[in-house]
């Protein structure tokens, strides 16, 4: 079984952005604390949202039809080092090219928490106390404003909560709960 050393090397190696290894560490956060409340392999579940995008530096296109690009370079070496199935599925479903569904809660969770982490980075860092008093309310403003973090998906973002079956605001609130304990790291 690999541990999330393991995936931190392997993380640390494929990527030398800063602000990409903390948008997964982000992910990494908010699924320990989704595998938590659903009942999950914290660790599994964290190295999923660890590994999610190591690959999109090095392969930021991607090909659907040659299944090639970020994550089918990724998946590949994945799957070479012995990586549980169930992370590479959750992987290959986060984003809705690939047409791979989210069977699994692991998988629906990464969708739905791999935007939005992204988007309320966005918003901590607006913020004088980051995330301290950042609340859902706040948040559902900022997403009206297409021109505030135009690169996030609204839509993943409305379908992630769709999928997991949960009120929006309670899905946002648990993320920005999730994150706190990373704050310093994420904005030093």
């Amino acid at each position: 079984m690999k541990t999330r050393e393991d995936a931190l090397k392997l993380m640390h190696e494929w990527v030398q952005s800063e602000s990409l290894r903390k948008h997964m560490l982000c992910v990494e956060q908010a699924l320990q604390a989704y595998a938590r409340k659903y009942g999950g392999d914290e660790e599994i579940w964290g190295i999923c949202g660890l590994l999610h995008d190591y690959d999109y530096e090095r392969y930021p296109t991607y090909d659907a039809q040659k299944q090639t690009g970020h994550p089918y370079e990724g998946i590949r070496n994945l799957k070479e080092q012995g990586y549980p199935e169930e992370i590479i599925e959750a992987i290959l479903g986060h984003a809705l090219y690939f047409g791979v569904p989210r069977d699994s809660q692991m998988a629906k969770c990464l969708f739905a928490c791999d935007e939005l982490c992204g988007f309320l980075v966005a918003c901590a860092y607006m913020r004088p106390d980051r995330f301290a008093t950042l609340t859902a309310d706040s948040v559902k403003k900022k997403l009206k404003d297409k021109k505030f973090a135009a690169k996030v998906s609204r839509e993943d973002i409305e379908q992630g909560v769709a999928e997991l079956g949960i009120d929006k605001a309670e899905h946002i609130n648990f993320v920005i709960e999730a994150l706190k304990p990373i704050e310093a790291e994420i904005f030093s």
